[in-house]
């Protein structure tokens, strides 16, 4: 039941969050407590919500979430602590690009692995396609905790939703929690599909550029032709994937 304190925009914030949490734990895509999805709250121009440090991504409810400004510092009082430095990639996320409502950021084995390979992301695979031209690349120099790396994320992101953080993981973004969710599902399928076909120690079929910009192009079609009056994304998906997670528990949504 939604706090009498707290706006619709906001709840449905906290929903949709909080059901992206379910989903990467649910697609094992967690890294104990550590990593991270944060969320904008609609129409509250830089506060944001995000997990509360501690909770595995399994046990987050809407009502967990934690109200934090572009420093990660709490706009309303609380007693659940945030892991800060966890937020540092976010917040320089949400403060370089006001068209992102959601940052998901993820260590998972086949992310680090491409991540750390010369290359990047082959492509492979139809999956792979998808981001051609539009994935960004960011070398890494330690743990981000200055604003010269804050600067970098956002100069190496740039206009894209998705981006390597080499020999460190993967980042993916939205206009909406469905859209940052639905691309980091696809970009960890394609490193999945990746590391796979490597170990075959056969030889690699690569796709060749123009075919690989000519899906990418089909594929950002067809979101646009699937966007809702109000410009949203991916709708048939989340409420599949929501349906899922009430299937087994429907306390994310407390």
């Amino acid at each position: 039941m939604k706090p009498m304190d707290v706006s619709d925009a906001e709840w449905q914030a906290r929903l949709d969050l909080a059901a992206c949490y379910r989903l990467i734990a649910h697609y094992r895509m967690t890294d104990l407590i550590y990593t991270h999805v944060s969320a904008r709250i609609p129409g509250e121009g830089d506060a944001i919500l995000i997990n509360p440090y501690g909770l595995m991504f399994h046990e987050i409810r809407a009502s967990d979430l934690v109200r934090v400004d572009l420093h990660g510092e709490p706009v309303r009082q609380t007693h659940a602590p945030i892991n800060r430095a966890g937020f540092f990639i976010h917040s320089a996320v949400h403060e370089a690009r006001p068209d992102i409502a959601c940052v998901i950021h993820t260590h998972t084995t086949a992310g680090m692995s491409v991540a750390a390979q010369e290359p990047g992301l082959l492509m492979l695979s139809q999956h792979a396609a998808r981001f051609h031209g539009r994935l960004s690349y960011h070398d890494y120099l330690g743990v981000a905790d200055d604003d010269a790396e804050r600067r970098r994320l956002a100069h190496d992101l740039g206009g894209n939703l998705v981006m390597l953080l080499r020999n460190h993981g993967i980042l993916a973004c939205g206009r909406s929690t469905p859209e940052a969710f639905i691309e980091m599902n696809y970009l960890e399928r394609a490193c999945q599909a990746q590391v796979a076909a490597q170990a075959g120690g056969v030889p690699l079929r690569v796709l060749p550029d123009a075919v690989a910009a000519q899906t990418a192009a089909q594929f950002a079609l067809a979101r646009d032709r699937r966007k809702t009056a109000d410009g949203k994304t991916f709708t048939l998906e989340w409420a599949a994937l929501t349906r899922m997670l009430d299937l087994t528990d429907r306390s994310w949504r407390e």
